[in-house]
């Protein structure tokens, strides 16, 4: 039986096995977890959160939304945008709420004057101002 050589891939189509893709890999590797870490450590402690606690209609003309809001430093001003939706989903009332700094901790009530009858209220969004 003849003895056979271990196949040369050089050998047979003149060029070498590329080991590049090697490196590029643990170097994306190594970017894409230290993204990941930096990208869920700042995003798990936001500046603002609020919480909806409870909304009532109060009548054709007037939502009453109860929510919470907990903020990092008590030191700024913050300002929450409270809407009001109707069956369809659309925006049908919107207030801007200023509170002011003091308090770290805040639970609020506040009534959302609306064109329609709503039947959905929610926080949408709290910054620092």
């Amino acid at each position: 039986m003849q003895k056979r050589e271990p196949f040369d891939y050089n050998e047979r189509y003149g060029v070498k096995r590329p080991r590049s893709w090697i490196a590029v890999a643990v170097i994306t590797a190594i970017v894409g977890v230290g993204w990941i870490t930096w990208a869920g450590l700042y995003h798990s402690n936001p500046e603002i959160r609020v919480q909806l606690i409870s909304f009532t209609v109060d009548s054709d003309r007037a939502v009453s939304v109860r929510y919470s809001v907990e903020r990092n430093s008590a030191e700024a001003t913050s300002i929450c945008t409270v809407i009001a939706r109707d069956f369809y989903k659309d925006i049908v009332g919107q207030i801007d709420v200023e509170i002011p700094a003091g308090q770290e901790k805040v639970e609020l009530v506040s009534v959302v004057p609306t064109r329609n009858l709503a039947v959905n209220a929610d926080v949408s969004t709290c910054r620092v101002k």
